[in-house]
């Protein structure tokens, strides 16, 4: 089984959130948090966490 990572633009699609409130879920415990991804700024998110 292969763990699929989404980018934010896709988790922004899946979920018909925006970023801010993304973000604030995640700081609320609403949300899953994000994965550091290789590179200063590139983060992620399991799309299985998501799709719960």
């Amino acid at each position: 089984m292969t763990c699929k990572i989404l980018r934010l633009n896709e988790v922004k699609t899946m979920t018909g959130l925006s970023r801010s409130t993304i973000y604030s879920e995640m700081a609320k415990g609403n949300f899953p948090k994000q994965l550091q991804l290789t590179g200063a700024r590139s983060v992620g998110w399991y799309e299985s966490a998501i799709i719960q």
